[in-house]
C-alpha cells in the first residue's frame, strides 16, 4: 500500500509539474533588409511573468520571416524571402539551449516565399510572388532535399494593382492531415490538395476549392480545435469568412468584418489564430488601424464581434497566444517591437499589460516547450 501511495504521489507531482510548465523558447522570424533585425531571434519566455530573456541569436539569415519548429524539437525550417534569390532552409534546433545550427539551404522555385508547414517526411512554403507551392522532402539528418514538386497556380483576380497574378500565401494541413489548404490572394480562392506525404512527385493533388468574393485578397486561415469549422481573413477588404469543414470541402456560414464602421483609412488584414478552448477568435489590422478584433465562437460556428483594441504599435503582421492562454504577443513590423496583451480566459478581452521587447520587424512566433 506505501509503495502504491508513493508511486500515486510521484504520478501526481510530474503531471503537475508538467501542467504548471512556465518557461518555454520563443523563436522569433524576422525581416533582415531593410531594416534592424540581424536574423532568427530566441528567448525565454515565462508564461508566469510574461518576462522575455535573449538565448540566442540566428545571424546571415536572409529575410527569415515565417518558420516552422518540427514537433521533435530537433529542427526549424525557415523561408527565405528574397525575390527571385528567394530560398529555404533548414537548422538543427537544441531544445535545451535554444541554439540553432545551419544544416542547408534550396532555391525556393519561386519568389517571396511567405509562410511554411513542416511534418516528419516535408517541407513545404507558400512562394507569394511566384504564386506557387513548393514541396521538398526531409533528409534524416534534417536537411532539405531537392525539391520533390512545384504546384503552379495560374491566373488573376479583379484588382489589377494587387491581383495581376497568382499569389499564394498560405498553405495548411488539414486537421486530420489527409490534405493541404493554401489560400491564393491573387485568384481569390481557396484550394484544398489531397495530400500523398510518402510520394516523390505528386505529393499534392486537388482535390476542391472555393471562390471568395472578388477583391477580397484570402490570406490566412484558422481549423476550429474539433476540425469542424474554418476562418479565413481576406486581406484587402477586411472580411472574415467562417467555413464548415467536411473531408477537405469548405462551406459558407458566415461572413462578418473586422473593420469599425466609421473606419475610413488603409486596409490590410493579416493574422488570424483561434484560443486553444476554441471560444475565440483574434485578427489583426494592419495599413492604418493598427487593431486587433475579437470575435466568440458561437457553437454552430459562427462569429460574434466582443471588441476591438489598438495594438499600441505599427504594422501588426503577427501575433500569437502563449501555452498558457493569458498573454497576447503582438509583432509589429514597422514599430520593431512586441507589445504584451494580459487575455482574460472567459471574455477574451485583451488589455496592455504595459510589457515591451525591442526586435527588429518580428512577423512570426513559436513557442517550444524547454526540455
Amino acid at each position: 500500500m506505501r509503495k502504491l501511495f508513493c508511486l500515486l504521489t510521484a504520478s501526481i507531482f510530474f503531471f503537475s509539474a508538467q501542467a504548471q510548465q512556465a518557461d518555454y523558447h520563443l523563436v522569433i522570424g524576422t525581416y533582415t533588409a531593410p531594416g534592424k533585425s540581424e536574423g532568427i531571434y530566441v528567448y525565454d519566455f515565462n508564461t508566469s511573468k510574461a518576462s522575455f530573456k535573449l538565448e540566442n541569436v540566428e545571424k546571415n539569415v536572409i529575410n527569415p520571416s515565417f518558420l516552422s519548429v518540427t514537433d521533435d524539437r530537433k529542427f526549424v525550417y525557415a523561408v527565405n524571402e528574397d525575390g527571385a534569390q528567394s530560398g529555404v532552409s533548414a537548422f538543427n534546433f537544441d531544445a535545451v539551449t535554444g541554439k540553432l545550427s545551419f544544416l542547408n539551404k534550396q532555391n525556393a522555385e519561386g519568389a517571396d516565399p511567405c509562410y511554411l508547414i513542416a511534418d516528419r517526411k516535408n517541407v513545404m512554403i507558400a512562394n507569394y510572388s511566384g504564386g506557387s507551392i513548393a514541396i521538398f522532402g526531409r533528409e534524416a539528418d534534417g536537411s532539405l532535399s531537392k525539391v520533390k514538386q512545384v504546384v503552379q497556380h495560374i491566373g488573376s483576380s479583379v484588382n489589377k494593382a494587387r491581383q495581376s497574378s497568382a499569389h499564394v500565401h498560405m498553405v495548411l494541413f488539414s486537421p486530420d492531415h489527409r490534405y493541404v489548404i493554401c489560400n491564393d490572394l491573387g485568384k481569390d480562392k481557396v484550394y484544398t490538395y489531397a495530400y500523398h506525404q510518402d510520394a516523390q512527385k505528386d505529393v499534392l493533388t486537388l482535390k476542391d476549392s472555393v471562390s471568395i468574393k472578388p477583391g477580397s485578397g484570402p490570406r490566412h486561415l484558422a481549423f476550429s480545435k474539433n476540425g469542424k469549422f474554418a476562418y479565413l481573413v481576406q486581406e484587402m477588404t477586411g472580411d472574415v469568412t467562417a467555413f464548415s469543414y467536411t473531408n477537405g470541402s469548405l462551406k459558407k456560414i458566415q461572413e462578418t468584418t473586422i473593420l469599425a464602421k466609421d473606419f475610413k483609412g488603409e486596409n490590410g488584414a493579416s493574422a488570424i489564430e483561434l484560443s486553444a478552448d476554441g471560444k475565440f477568435l483574434y485578427v489583426s489590422n494592419r495599413g492604418t488601424a493598427n487593431t486587433i478584433t475579437t470575435f466568440k465562437v458561437e457553437n454552430d460556428g459562427r462569429l460574434t464581434s466582443k471588441g476591438q483594441v489598438s495594438t499600441m504599435g505599427k504594422g501588426p503582421r503577427a501575433f500569437v497566444i502563449d501555452p498558457s492562454g493569458n498573454w497576447l504577443l503582438v509583432g509589429h513590423q514597422n514599430s520593431n517591437d512586441v507589445v504584451v496583451f494580459k487575455r482574460d480566459k472567459i471574455t477574451g478581452t485583451l488589455t496592455d499589460s504595459g510589457k515591451r521587447l525591442e526586435v527588429g520587424a518580428p512577423v512570426c512566433f513559436v513557442f517550444v516547450p524547454k526540455k
